[in-house]
């Protein structure tokens, strides 16, 4: 028995968000398997490749609050999760909710702003809350976290975190479009069709139910023994520093899980994990050597033994 919900919605959000987006189909579909999937998304390439467009027109595919917030050096971390400020008129503080209040904030080039001000989002990627003045406050839901940032140029960049990169369920690429794909871009600009808009296609009720039914997929004990195999490679290695935490081998499960609802199974295949193992594990691995932590992964995953299907 299949998935049909999660498989339709995520069809009416490819497409409508494909009118805008050119030739990133299945970067649109790996987004959604981390939105159903309850994870952040850290988006990574040089500009100009269509990163704050991709995560916006996904946005605005789904009728939930949005909220973007520009990283700078000088941001503070109240600037992105609100403060309390005093009422003379009452004699008391008053909170005022930060844009982190929102279901889809986009941190867009999160790594221009200082380590103090990027660790305001560990508790409201991990907990879905705020807490200032000794109170908690939970963050909207649905709630998930868009961030963009450039990897190749280093001047007025700070590099995120280990505990900062852990909390991303996925890293993605989003790479140059193909010829087809530029002259259908190129030709959107000549006719003056660069402002294209989206209508909404979902809400956030149908968001949260298409993660509850991605959550119940089936991961066979082959596919999960597969899922540690793979973890494993990267702790006992000798060419890696840090290794894949409990953490990162939850949201392998987790986003297959999704992978496997969008393509509308109810059941995790090898050839998802498979596919996905790079984009969740890769941006988790610190290599001794400088070693590119994408072909480390590709070569673990060619050199493990993967079940079959008819073995799930």
């Amino acid at each position: 028995m299949g998935n049909t919900f999660v498989m339709e919605l995520g069809r009416r959000i490819e497409k409508e968000t494909s009118s805008v987006i050119v030739g990133c189909e299945q970067t649109i579909r790996l987004v959604l398997a981390a939105l159903f999937a309850g994870g952040h998304v850290l988006m990574e390439d040089v500009p100009g490749t269509g990163k704050t467009l991709l995560c916006r027109t996904i946005a605005a595919c789904i009728d939930v609050p949005f909220a973007r917030i520009q990283f700078t050096p000088d941001l503070l971390p109240s600037d992105i999760t609100g403060m309390s400020v005093y009422r003379q008129d009452t004699g008391d503080f008053r909170f005022l909710p930060g844009p982190v209040f929102t279901g889809f904030l986009l941190a867009d080039e999160i790594n221009r702003a200082v380590p103090r001000t990027q660790s305001a989002l560990l508790e409201c990627m991990e907990e879905r809350q705020v807490t200032e003045g000794g109170e908690s406050r939970p963050l909207p839901s649905p709630f998930m976290v868009l961030a963009t940032q450039n990897p190749v140029e280093n001047r007025g960049t700070f590099p995120l975190p280990e505990a900062q990169l852990d909390r991303f369920m996925v890293r993605l690429k989003m790479g140059y479009p193909d010829h087809d794909g530029s002259m259908a871009l190129l030709g959107r600009f000549l006719r003056g069709e660069t402002q294209r808009k989206v209508s909404p296609v979902s809400n956030g009720a149908q968001v949260l139910r298409a993660v509850r039914e991605a959550g119940e997929c089936r991961i066979s004990d082959v596919c999960a023994d597969y899922i540690v195999r793979i973890v494993e490679e990267t702790r006992n290695s000798e060419r890696v520093e840090l290794g894949v935490s409990g953490r990162g081998m939850l949201a392998l499960a987790s986003v297959s899980r999704a992978y496997a609802s969008l393509d509308g199974r109810d059941y995790v295949i090898p050839d998802d994990i498979k596919y996905l193992a790079p984009c969740v594990l890769s941006h988790r691995l610190i290599m001794r050597s400088g070693e590119d932590p994408d072909d480390f992964v590709r070569e673990i995953l060619g050199r493990i033994w993967a079940p079959t299907e008819n073995d799930r």
